[in-house]
């Protein structure tokens, strides 16, 4: 069992930033791909960036690339979500999920771990 909690986030101007962070607790994290999500009043739950268990592969989605970096650290069993140059679009409550092995997913059902989750609100 993998236990995983986000901090960071809040209320932000457009334009602003934001750094998430997702510590996780329980089985060897460096075992774990490691992935963000979002989801947004009444609509489905969104892939936003993922990273593989040594940080060497990261995946984004189109709409927050050169703006979200994903990155790990697995000494300190964390994963962070760096978010620059926010929209208001990018409002949502944003979840990390771990997936066992050394793969990445874009898919939510492949998620084994996810944490309840931090609110992100960017006014414009």
């Amino acid at each position: 069992q993998v236990q995983l909690v986000e901090s960071g986030g809040g209320l932000v101007q457009a334009g602003g930033s934001l750094r998430l962070s997702c510590a996780a607790s329980g089985r060897t994290f460096s075992n774990y791909a490691m992935g963000w999500f979002r989801q947004a009043p009444g609509k489905e739950r969104e892939f936003v960036a993922a990273i593989s268990v040594t940080g060497g592969s990261r995946y984004y989605l189109d709409s927050v690339k050169g703006r979200f970096t994903i990155f790990r650290d697995n000494a300190k069993n964390t994963v962070y979500l760096q978010m620059n140059s926010l929209k208001p679009e990018d409002t949502a409550v944003y979840l990390c999920a771990g997936r066992r092995g050394v793969l990445t997913s874009r898919a939510v059902d492949e998620y084994d771990y996810w944490g309840q989750g931090t609110q992100v609100t960017v006014s414009s």
